[in-house]
């Protein structure tokens, strides 16, 4: 079964401690699931029309755990306390 992935591209982080709140929660309720960050940080260099801005990349054991995950009330409550913290683009896709 391939695994899934959640990606989040941070265009704009407007409260850092926000984010810093909302990581203390998401991490636990993603981890719940199965999910493990391979990815987390400042990219080492960007190509194309590449942004430099924060990556984050969270791996678990199915497509369905990654959409379970966020779906969660844990997972929920975290991103209310994010409130307005940070922009970003978030996407769940399925490894190959």
């Amino acid at each position: 079964m391939p695994k899934g992935y959640l990606v989040s591209i941070y265009s704009a982080i407007h409260d850092q401690d926000k984010l810093v709140a909302y990581a203390a929660l998401a991490r636990p309720a993603l981890e719940a699931f199965g999910g493990q960050f391979i990815i987390r940080g400042m990219p080492a260099k960007v190509k194309e029309n590449g942004i430099m801005s924060r990556t984050v990349v969270c791996e678990f054991p199915s497509l369905d755990a990654a959409i379970s995950a966020v779906e969660s009330p844990a997972y929920q409550e975290a991103v209310a306390v994010l409130d307005g913290g940070a922009d970003r683009d978030m996407r769940i896709v399925e490894g190959v």
